[in-house]
């Protein structure tokens, strides 16, 4: 790998880790196009370049962050952790990650395997992603707002995320799904899923980080920080971008281009 291709990686996990379209199935695209070997190394990078992306969401929703900490820690000291809206709004996002946090620790080796078959791993995760994002137009409500939200529907986002881990379609895109499919508008669910993704995105990096470390391959490491800067600044770019567009428009066209990108990856497999 080199420098302009870990940059590549890097503006390409950043433009879509929080998009509803498979950052994982991007990346194994633009390995492919660029003739990247899928091998551990690459697995590593594509993991810890993430945490460029984490930067981009703690820095946009710092406020909110900063809110639901106070409030958490406020409401354990006062002995009513779930007395004010904030804090148990934290517990919510606290419940919702649980799952997929616990299930991507038990099949992290597993997972790593996807990664034999890139375009069609690729193409799978486009595709799963195309039908979760329509039956969350065709059967939510859209109707509450994220102060509605109960602990039923917080445990259902973390359900219906864990589902996607197999075979791996967008995170955010299953997350906001979930919400939407329990009610809730496309804003708040949107804002729900990038509020859950901060502590599964940090657990999951920081476990790869060690996971590098102590194994002594850190010969990359240049091409990480390339990665980690670019995924910063496009995600950034990203998150505000999704945030304005949820509010006014429905994901139809997230639809169209993960299913007509995934058939695409499929019949490109078939040839390559």
């Amino acid at each position: 790998m080199t420098i302009w291709q870990a940059l590549l990686l890097g503006i390409v996990e950043g433009l879509t880790e929080f998009l509803p379209v498979s950052s994982t199935a991007h990346l194994l695209i633009t390995q492919e196009l660029l003739g990247i070997a899928v091998d551990a190394t690459a697995f590593s990078f594509t993991v810890l370049v993430q945490l460029g992306a984490i930067f981009a969401l703690a820095v946009y929703f710092w406020s909110d962050f900063w809110n639901l900490a106070q409030a958490f820690f406020k409401g354990l000291a006062s002995r009513k952790p779930f007395e004010q809206a904030d804090s148990r709004l934290a517990w919510m996002v606290g419940l919702a990650s649980l799952p997929t946090l616990l299930v991507g620790y038990l099949i992290h080796n597993l997972v790593k395997e996807i990664f034999s078959e890139p375009l069609a791993g690729a193409g799978l995760r486009l595709l799963v992603t195309a039908a979760i994002l329509t039956a969350s137009e065709l059967l939510g409500r859209h109707e509450r707002s994220l102060a509605a939200m109960t602990w039923l529907d917080a445990f259902w986002i973390g359900l219906v995320q864990v589902l996607t881990i197999f075979p791996g379609s967008s995170r955010s895109g299953a997350a906001i799904t979930g919400g939407m499919l329990r009610g809730l508008d496309r804003s708040s669910a949107t804002r729900f899923a990038f509020l859950m993704s901060l502590p599964i995105m940090l657990v999951a990096g920081v476990y790869q980080a060690y996971d590098v470390l102590t194994n002594g391959t850190l010969d990359f490491l240049p091409l990480i920080m390339v990665g980690l800067i670019a995924a910063a600044v496009s995600g950034w770019y990203s998150i505000r971008w999704l945030v304005h567009y949820v509010s006014r428009r429905s994901l139809y066209p997230f639809v169209i281009y993960c299913f007509v990108l995934g058939v695409l990856c499929f019949v490109a497999n078939q040839f390559i």
